[in-house]
């Protein structure tokens, strides 16, 4: 078990109102948030880095447009008055923000994602970070996703889509770990 250098940032995307509207339809992991408020606790008594990023969108008829209140991070993610928060309109938290720039500037080489959503934001952004060199930790069960259509037209679960989104990601991007598990290597 690798332990994690004490400079490790935790990235917490999108946990938004959004997210929590039953219109979204049938989504996995409900306890996705309550294990985010647990590693946010555990960065905040190591005194450990933690960047908050949200999804502000384009979209005429989104949630998550700016001026909703879908767009409101959830209580659980709010971020303290020394957390960073970047706001952005695509899936990557490292587009048209200065998330990288920051990280590099901070000498944070490792970097741990959790939000919302598995196979959309979290994704992309863990694809990212490993593209560009961070050593990145994805956990299983601080994220969430909801069902979506495959392309012959049936309903994949939430489940299923959350499974292949995390597969996609470990070894190649990220290695994905579950909170018990993050948790025991940010202890040491």
């Amino acid at each position: 078990m690798t332990n994690l250098p004490p400079h490790t940032a935790l990235i917490v995307i999108d946990v938004q109102l959004a997210f929590l509207d039953p219109d979204m339809g049938e989504r996995n992991n409900p306890a996705a948030e309550s294990n985010i408020g647990r590693l946010l606790q555990a960065w905040r008594n190591t005194g450990r880095p933690i960047r908050h990023i949200v999804h502000d969108s384009l979209e005429p008829n989104s949630r998550l447009r700016p001026d909703s209140p879908g767009n409101s991070i959830q209580a659980i993610a709010l971020p303290r008055a020394n957390e960073p928060v970047y706001r952005k309109n695509v899936n990557s938290a490292f587009i048209g923000t200065t998330l990288e720039r920051d990280l590099r500037r901070d000498g944070i080489e490792t970097v741990v994602i959790v939000g919302l959503t598995t196979n959309h934001c979290v994704s992309t952004s863990a694809r990212m970070a490993g593209n560009l060199g961070f050593v990145t930790y994805v956990i299983s069960d601080a994220t969430a996703t909801f069902a979506r259509p495959a392309l012959d037209g049936t309903l994949r679960s939430a489940e299923d889509v959350h499974l292949a989104a995390l597969s996609d990601l470990q070894e190649e991007f990220a290695t994905v770990v579950d909170t018990s598990e993050i948790l025991k290597r940010a202890a040491h």
